[in-house]
Protein backbone atom coordinates (compact mmCIF):
# COMPACT_ATOMS: atom_id res chain seq x y z
CA UNK A 1 0.00 0.00 0.00
CA UNK A 2 1.71 3.29 -0.39
CA UNK A 3 1.35 5.79 2.09
CA UNK A 4 2.04 9.33 1.76
CA UNK A 5 2.90 11.84 5.22
CA UNK A 6 5.55 14.20 5.87
CA UNK A 7 7.98 13.44 7.84
CA UNK A 8 10.25 16.32 9.36
CA UNK A 9 8.54 18.77 7.18
CA UNK A 10 9.45 16.68 3.80
CA UNK A 11 6.86 14.47 1.76
CA UNK A 12 7.55 11.07 2.11
CA UNK A 13 6.01 8.84 -0.01
CA UNK A 14 6.53 4.84 0.92
CA UNK A 15 5.05 1.53 0.19
CA UNK A 16 3.90 -0.16 3.61
CA UNK A 17 2.69 -3.25 4.42
CA UNK A 18 -0.77 -2.85 6.01
CA UNK A 19 0.57 -4.03 8.88
CA UNK A 20 4.23 -2.28 8.98
CA UNK A 21 4.36 0.39 12.12
CA UNK A 22 5.43 3.84 12.27
CA UNK A 23 8.14 3.03 14.25
CA UNK A 24 9.26 0.12 11.46
CA UNK A 25 8.95 2.72 8.60
CA UNK A 26 11.19 5.35 10.17
CA UNK A 27 13.58 3.27 11.45
CA UNK A 28 14.13 1.31 8.84
CA UNK A 29 13.28 2.65 5.73
CA UNK A 30 14.00 5.94 6.53
CA UNK A 31 16.84 5.50 8.33
CA UNK A 32 16.18 7.97 11.26
CA UNK A 33 16.86 5.66 14.23
CA UNK A 34 16.25 8.39 17.32
CA UNK A 35 12.79 6.50 18.12
CA UNK A 36 13.77 3.83 19.74
CA UNK A 37 11.92 -0.16 20.41
CA UNK A 38 11.72 -0.06 24.42
CA UNK A 39 8.90 -2.64 24.78
CA UNK A 40 7.28 -2.57 21.93
CA UNK A 41 3.50 -2.31 23.71
CA UNK A 42 3.61 1.39 23.90
CA UNK A 43 4.78 1.87 28.23
CA UNK A 44 8.10 2.52 27.87
CA UNK A 45 7.52 5.91 25.70
CA UNK A 46 11.13 5.41 23.67
CA UNK A 47 9.17 5.24 20.58
CA UNK A 48 7.32 8.56 20.87
CA UNK A 49 6.95 10.77 18.06
CA UNK A 50 5.06 13.82 17.39
CA UNK A 51 1.89 13.06 14.79
CA UNK A 52 0.37 16.51 13.64
CA UNK A 53 2.08 17.63 17.05
CA UNK A 54 0.82 15.04 19.45
CA UNK A 55 3.19 12.43 21.41
CA UNK A 56 2.21 9.41 20.19
CA UNK A 57 3.78 5.35 19.90
CA UNK A 58 5.67 4.49 17.14
CA UNK A 59 5.71 1.03 18.01
CA UNK A 60 1.30 1.43 17.95
CA UNK A 61 0.90 3.39 15.11
CA UNK A 62 0.41 1.63 11.86
CA UNK A 63 2.03 3.65 9.16
CA UNK A 64 -1.23 3.24 6.70
CA UNK A 65 -2.85 4.91 9.43
CA UNK A 66 -0.61 8.12 9.40
CA UNK A 67 -1.21 8.90 5.69
CA UNK A 68 -1.44 12.92 5.51
CA UNK A 69 -0.31 13.29 8.70
CA UNK A 70 2.46 15.33 10.04
CA UNK A 71 5.19 13.11 11.30
CA UNK A 72 8.45 15.03 14.01
CA UNK A 73 11.11 12.85 15.00
CA UNK A 74 14.12 14.14 17.26
CA UNK A 75 16.10 14.44 14.38
CA UNK A 76 13.67 17.05 12.68
CA UNK A 77 13.04 18.94 16.43
CA UNK A 78 16.31 21.34 15.80
CA UNK A 79 16.51 23.75 13.24
CA UNK A 80 19.68 23.00 11.35
CA UNK A 81 22.57 23.44 14.16
CA UNK A 82 20.59 25.52 16.48
CA UNK A 83 19.02 22.96 19.10
CA UNK A 84 15.53 23.17 20.28
CA UNK A 85 14.65 25.00 23.64
CA UNK A 86 13.82 21.52 25.22
CA UNK A 87 16.72 19.91 23.55
CA UNK A 88 19.30 22.78 25.11
CA UNK A 89 17.73 22.24 28.22
CA UNK A 90 18.41 18.84 28.38
CA UNK A 91 22.38 18.88 27.82
CA UNK A 92 22.45 22.17 30.31
CA UNK A 93 21.04 20.15 33.29
CA UNK A 94 23.28 17.15 32.48
CA UNK A 95 19.62 15.11 31.99
CA UNK A 96 21.17 13.16 29.13
CA UNK A 97 22.26 9.77 30.43
CA UNK A 98 22.65 6.84 28.20
CA UNK A 99 20.53 8.97 26.10
CA UNK A 100 18.15 5.68 25.04
CA UNK A 101 14.14 7.44 26.98
CA UNK A 102 16.01 11.12 25.95
CA UNK A 103 14.52 11.51 22.07
CA UNK A 104 10.97 10.55 23.53
CA UNK A 105 11.05 12.52 26.41
CA UNK A 106 12.32 15.60 24.28
CA UNK A 107 9.20 15.27 21.94
CA UNK A 108 6.76 14.84 25.08
CA UNK A 109 8.12 17.60 26.78
CA UNK A 110 8.34 19.86 23.40
CA UNK A 111 5.03 19.14 23.06
CA UNK A 112 3.67 20.15 26.26
CA UNK A 113 5.45 23.19 26.58
CA UNK A 114 3.70 24.17 22.89
CA UNK A 115 0.43 23.44 24.75
CA UNK A 116 1.61 24.89 28.37
CA UNK A 117 4.24 26.99 28.06
CA UNK A 118 4.55 27.86 31.32
CA UNK A 119 3.75 24.34 33.25
CA UNK A 120 3.39 23.68 36.85
CA UNK A 121 5.81 21.40 38.60
CA UNK A 122 2.73 19.23 39.01
CA UNK A 123 2.17 19.39 34.79
CA UNK A 124 5.45 18.21 34.16
CA UNK A 125 5.53 15.05 35.97
CA UNK A 126 1.70 14.36 34.48
CA UNK A 127 3.19 15.29 30.93
CA UNK A 128 6.24 13.11 31.24
CA UNK A 129 4.37 10.35 33.18
CA UNK A 130 4.32 7.78 30.08
CA UNK A 131 8.18 8.11 29.23
CA UNK A 132 10.72 5.76 31.35
CA UNK A 133 13.88 6.35 32.04
CA UNK A 134 15.71 3.53 33.64
CA UNK A 135 18.73 5.90 34.43
CA UNK A 136 17.50 8.76 36.15
CA UNK A 137 15.48 10.11 38.98
CA UNK A 138 13.14 11.96 36.84
CA UNK A 139 14.75 15.17 39.00
CA UNK A 140 16.80 16.28 35.99
CA UNK A 141 14.55 15.81 33.37
CA UNK A 142 11.51 17.58 34.95
CA UNK A 143 14.05 20.31 35.72
CA UNK A 144 15.18 20.43 31.68
CA UNK A 145 11.22 21.23 31.31
CA UNK A 146 10.70 24.06 33.61
CA UNK A 147 14.37 25.36 32.30
CA UNK A 148 12.74 24.77 28.55
CA UNK A 149 9.67 26.71 29.83
CA UNK A 150 11.98 29.81 31.11
CA UNK A 151 13.94 29.95 27.43
CA UNK A 152 10.72 30.06 25.47
CA UNK A 153 9.18 32.80 27.55
CA UNK A 154 12.08 34.61 26.67
CA UNK A 155 11.86 34.51 22.72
Amino acid sequence: MTVTFAVNEVERVIEADPSETLLEVLRERLGLLGAKRGCNQGVSGACTVLIDGRPMRGCLSLAMNCAGRAITTIEGLAQGDTLAPIQQALVETGAVQCGFCIPGVALTAHALLATNPDPSMDDVREGLAGNLCRCSGYVKLIDAVRRAATARGQR
